[in-house]
């Protein structure tokens, strides 16, 4: 089992946690102690697992102490969940980064193929990389969203960094990323050619300011995720109250959660990460708040996924100019989708269709003879 490598939790250093009210989070989960060993996991919906690998990233770190995570985390009460959720410890570095990362692909496999969501906490934002590698291993094609304030492209002479992991993504073989997804990202922070390369690969992306103003135009990006990875740089100085290390411009606190949330509503999402982290008081708590809501989200899942068309949605076919596009509402949950159809296909045998998450907007769009980006994109991909 390759979750044996994780270390126990110390709950010796919770401090007044046996005093707290018995309905709160830290005792009423699974716990990885020295006292009664790891949790079977066919009895778990999701794992926390601490991470502390960060020899990779670009930027300056400090060690985060996930005790603080664990303090404020416990603490919480849970929602009217059905959920059985498990913190299943922390991952000891490798001798080298690569076992580490060979370390966290083989627990993102086993629990996937136990039907377990990891919620991984810590380390720097390349970790993707290793998660990347765990759809490479299985031969399945992945979706990729990072919030993130850059695009990760970058070009450094190390072979892999926190600022250029999707770059050793895209050029690695077998290639099974499928699209990748940028959230809040902010210019300044981006090289032209990064942007040039995310246009011409058409992957998609959403400015900050949009981010910030329009949240709900996130979801239907991180319905359509596999993997989706926060890299709390993307975060404003007031999220994390730190004036001096904290970014002038960034996502806010309740926007963040906010996302969390459509994260875990995904029926899609297999991981979810949360990287780069900060290390003040404020932080720990919203960083708490983040899994808290992440969970929430899980538990509001509508089992949309994959999608089987029939009784329960409604079909609109819209003509343009010169096409048409299907699309299909659900009555459940009330969601939209866009169908994509591969139409440089030889033949018409071997022609393909997919549905692409959308937002009513886009039909809207339609209906005005307008093609949604994410349609186009979509189309280029195929």
């Amino acid at each position: 089992m390759s979750v044996s490598l994780l270390n126990p939790i110390e709950e010796e250093e919770l401090i007044g946690f046996s005093l707290l009210p018995k309905q709160i989070l830290g005792k009423n989960i699974f716990r990885h102690t020295h006292a009664s060993g790891l949790p079977d996991l066919k009895d778990i919906d999701i794992a926390i697992i601490g991470l502390n690998e960060q020899r990779n990233s670009f930027y300056a770190n400090t060690s985060y102490d996930l005790t603080k995570f664990r303090a404020q985390f416990y603490e919480l009460y849970p929602g009217n969940w059905n959920l059985k959720i498990a913190d299943l410890g922390d991952l000891p570095n490798g001798e080298t980064v690569e076992d580490s990362y060979f370390a966290i692909k083989e627990i993102a496999i086993e629990l996937k193929q136990w039907n377990v969501i990891p919620i991984f906490i810590g380390g720097s934002h390349d970790i993707i990389y290793a998660l990347y590698q765990s759809y490479q291993t299985l031969k399945q094609f992945v979706n990729i969203v990072s919030v993130d304030r850059s695009l990760d492209f970058s070009q450094e002479e190390e072979l892999i960094s926190g600022r250029s992991y999707m770059s050793k993504i895209i050029l690695e073989q077998p290639n099974v990323l499928r699209n990748y997804t940028n959230l809040g990202f902010q210019s300044y922070y981006c090289a032209q050619e990064e942007k040039d390369l995310m246009e011409k690969l058409f992957f998609d992306g959403l400015r900050l300011g949009t981010v910030l103003s329009h949240p709900e135009l996130t979801e239907p990006y991180l319905r359509d995720a596999d993997i989706v990875g926060i890299d709390m740089k993307s975060l404003s100085w007031q999220a994390v109250a730190d004036p001096l290390k904290g970014s002038p411009n960034g996502i806010d606190s309740r926007t963040i959660c906010s996302l969390a949330r459509y994260a875990g509503i995904s029926d899609r999402v297999a991981y979810f990460g949360l990287f780069d982290l900060p290390t003040t008081p404020v932080f720990h708590q919203l960083l708490a708040q983040m899994v808290w809501y992440f969970i929430e989200g899980v538990h509001l899942r509508f089992g949309e996924y994959p999608l089987s068309l029939g009784e329960g949605f409604v079909k609109y076919t819209v003509a343009l100019s010169d096409q048409s596009i299907i699309f299909y509402k659900s009555e459940l949950s009330q969601r939209w989708w866009m169908e994509i159809t591969n139409e440089s296909a030889i033949n018409n045998k071997m022609k393909s269709s997919t549905l692409l998450p959308c937002t009513q907007q886009d039909y809207n769009d339609a209906m005005q003879d307008k093609i949604p980006e994410r349609w186009y994109n979509a189309i280029k991909r195929m």
